[in-house]
């Protein structure tokens, strides 16, 4: 028997979408990729092996679902697009341990799912290439969640990939990279061209490896208040950081109070947010939890 070719390459690419009479939705931010190189880099960074499974978001008409399959011992791709699901039920016939969700994955009950799909694998790993309009709203799920997994290799807007994994001094250093380096160890492994999807999307891409961390880099007094700190923090990025925490906190108190504080926590008030490490922002909403500020 042939070999089939790949999903991916762009004559079968066409043909598929062709054959089903599929059209994209641009609601859905549907770009398919056509890049083998690419894809490769993706199902090689996520580190898998036949013991491990992988969770796929949004696999459109199955290319980076078949490479998957052909490396993890048990994949599980969600689909919110139904018109979508008899094209990955052709293309996947080959794979029995793949199984397709039609869902929404910000509505689903990941935990649910994950011991529904995953009971007989050592370890799960995310890989998916994101639409770009719900990027940070789905990887914050995933992170906030603390589901068991070990990598989440994703592709997404090459802009929204330097900020997750920007350091601090920078102007994409913000309160989403520090959120995302809470929860995980961010890599860039490689940027790629508008020019590897059909459609093409007017902006370039990023793929983005977060090794999800077992414990935290920083010990909390409130980890809901050590992130709202950091959100006032970044209020407004020109101001420095007294300022901004000074509307958010101390509306109508003393500001030699916050000074007291501010020293307290080794950080001069004269400051921007985006100098400030994660271990600084630690201190800084651990002292101002215990001085009563999270009333």
């Amino acid at each position: 028997m042939n070999k089939r070719e790949d999903v991916s390459t762009p004559r079968r690419t066409k043909e598929i979408i062709s054959r089903h009479g599929f059209s994209f939705k641009k609601s859905l931010g549907q770009n398919f990729l056509i890049d083998q190189n690419i894809l490769g880099k993706i199902v090689a960074a996520a580190e898998l092996d036949s013991t491990k499974g992988a969770l796929e978001i949004g696999p459109g008409i199955g290319a980076l679902t078949e490479k998957l399959a052909q490396t993890a011992g048990h994949v599980a791709a969600i689909e919110i697009d139904q018109r979508l699901l008899p094209i990955l039920e052709e293309v996947l016939e080959p794979y029995p341990h793949v199984e397709v969700v039609h869902g929404d994955v910000l509505k689903l009950d990941l935990r649910d799912l994950f011991q529904s799909q995953f009971s007989g694998v050592s370890s799960v790993s995310v890989v998916a290439n994101l639409p770009y309009y719900v990027t940070t709203p789905i990887l914050m799920k995933l992170l906030e969640e603390k589901l068991p997994l070990e990598n989440i290799v994703v592709m997404i807007q090459k802009e929204v990939a330097e900020r997750m994994s920007a350091s601090p001094g920078g102007k994409d250093y913000g309160s989403l990279s520090i959120a995302v380096q809470y929860y995980s160890e961010p890599e860039l492994v490689c940027t790629v061209p508008h020019s590897v999807f059909i459609p093409q999307p007017n902006v370039d891409s990023a793929v983005i490896r977060l090794k999800v961390r077992k414990t935290p880099p920083v010990q909390l007094e409130d980890q809901d208040f050590f992130f709202e700190v950091v959100q006032a923090s970044f209020a407004q990025r020109r101001k420095t950081i007294s300022n901004n925490l000074k509307s958010r906190f101390f509306a109508g108190e003393d500001r030699q109070r916050l000074e007291s504080l501010l020293a307290e926590a080794e950080i001069e008030p004269a400051r921007r947010a985006e100098t400030l490490h994660i271990e600084e922002f630690a201190k800084l909403s651990n002292t101002l939890f215990l001085a009563g500020l999270n009333k």
